[in-house]
């Protein structure tokens, strides 16, 4: 039975669909030796090499979360000298589900499973984010009502979303959608900048016992419920996602 290549580059546990797509579009692909485009199918015996390099044996899954400091880029370049792979260091290839901004600080999960990334980064599953975020200068209850019921921002409108003030600069906020550097861009729109910001929920997995730097792989109950949560994941406009 044939499949999509991105889907077999992601299973694999080389990389995410978005990331197997970008390496498509950058002519890095082959497929018997020819080169392959995004759309093309994966037959039974067929040789997909990256880079002129096979990829890898499906090893085990691997899940694991981390409480990402500032200063850390989620991306899976080893030239950045600030990737979060190297920060890791974990012994077998992974890569983020999502990402956050190099000065957002807080949770972020990691693995080598490229289904579950595209299950988890589908935003029209209502999959719940809850962050903590600063301001550069107090806030009044318009702000918030606004912040509450979507603001128009360059990438369309966000949804509405739960907002709670929590000091005259703070409020927790849980998005269900993904846009791009979103929390910072709807504050920017309303006249405010985001001065810090951390993410301290994905789903059912929270920060709690996770020190700043830090990572832990998923316990057996947690990745449990995170399967079921993602069973029937419905697909979704591409773009959207787990960002912030």
């Amino acid at each position: 039975m044939d499949t999509s290549l991105n889907k077999y580059i992601a299973e694999s546990g080389f990389c995410s669909r978005r990331e197997a797509d970008e390496y498509i579009e950058q002519a890095r692909v082959t497929i018997n030796g020819e080169l392959a485009w995004k759309g093309t199918r994966v037959k039974p015996g067929d040789k997909v090499l990256v880079d002129g390099e096979p990829l890898p044996k499906k090893k085990a899954p691997v899940y694991l979360m981390l409480n990402k400091p500032k200063g850390i880029t989620c991306t899976t370049d080893r030239q950045d000298k600030t990737n979060i792979i190297d920060f890791v260091n974990y012994k077998q290839r992974i890569f983020p589900i999502g990402r956050l901004d190099k000065l957002s600080e807080g949770l972020i999960f990691l693995t080598n499973d490229g289904d579950i990334v595209n299950k988890i980064l589908r935003s029209g599953n209502n999959h719940e984010k809850e962050y903590v975020v600063t301001t550069d200068h107090p806030f009044d209850l318009e702000f918030v009502k606004k912040m509450r019921a979507g603001v128009r921002i360059p990438d369309g409108m966000t949804k509405p979303c739960f907002v709670k003030q929590e000091a005259p600069n703070r409020f927790r906020i849980i998005l269900t959608q993904g846009m791009n550097r979103q929390i910072r861009k709807m504050c920017e729109a309303l006249g405010y900048r985001v001065t810090a910001l951390k993410r301290t929920r994905i789903m059912n997995i929270t920060l709690a016992g996770l020190a700043p730097g830090k990572w832990r792989l998923f316990t057996p109950a947690e990745l449990a419920v995170i399967q079921e949560l993602v069973k029937e994941s419905s697909k979704t406009a591409d773009g959207e996602g787990m960002g912030e």
